[in-house]
């Protein structure tokens, strides 16, 4: 599987991310953002945690503009897998690619502790490494994690089983205290936890590892 791993000004987690896809499988390929063009073949674009451009204006909405970020659209709109991890959610959001906004965390505190999360489907490329209804203990941190979307829009993620993955005890006041969201087409997943930071025991935990090898595995058997 081919990969990569666009980077912005402030991004942070761009080397976990090419590290958790390296040790899973892929050939990876960093990506600087003034780029106009992704590598051609690709299977996967990642959007790694960080702040990019210092969250100003709003976390994610100047690196949605970005030069690669029309290159981005292009490859989900054709039906190209996208992981956006954190601040990558949330240029996923910006970019309309996925529904809702992150907004500030309701305690107006950044947050960072290991987080219990439920996988709310395993019917995706993402989380098919998982059971549906397992609890599995990831990363988090950030500021601006609060999940919001419409009640309309909530009842459209349900209804089509587009929930990846929800908190089990909240902690920034994510609506329906979703922690992930996927795509209509289930091949675009953004998640506020850092499954890239729970890859190997030195981390302190392997239960995002099972993400990134299943996904593989799902590219695999395309």
């Amino acid at each position: 599987m081919k990969a990569a791993v666009l980077q912005f000004p402030g991004s942070n987690c761009d080397r976990d991310m090419a590290v958790a896809l390296t040790r899973a499988g892929a050939d990876v390929r960093i990506v600087w953002h003034k780029d106009h063009d992704l590598p051609a073949g690709l299977d996967l674009v990642a959007i790694p945690g960080g702040f990019s451009f210092g969250d100003y204006l709003r976390c994610g909405a100047i690196a949605a503009r970005s030069p690669i970020a029309r290159a981005l659209i292009a490859h989900a709109e054709r039906g190209g897998f996208v992981l956006g991890v954190c601040n990558g959610f949330q240029v996923l959001t910006e970019t309309g690619i996925l529904p809702g906004a992150l907004m500030r965390n309701a305690n107006l505190k950044f947050v960072c502790r290991v987080v219990d999360l439920t996988v709310a489907t395993a019917d995706s490329a993402f989380t098919r490494g998982y059971a549906a209804g397992a609890t599995i203990r990831v990363p988090i941190a950030h500021h601006d994690g609060n999940y919001h979307a419409d009640d309309a829009t909530l009842a459209a993620l349900r209804d089509a089983d587009r929930i990846a993955f929800t908190y089990d005890a909240n902690p920034n006041g994510s609506r329906g205290d979703i922690a992930g969201v996927l795509s209509a087409n289930r091949r675009v997943l953004g998640m506020m936890p850092h499954p890239e930071r729970a890859v190997e025991p030195a981390q302190g935990g392997t239960d995002g590892a099972p993400l990134f090898a299943g996904l593989l595995d799902a590219l695999a058997s395309a």
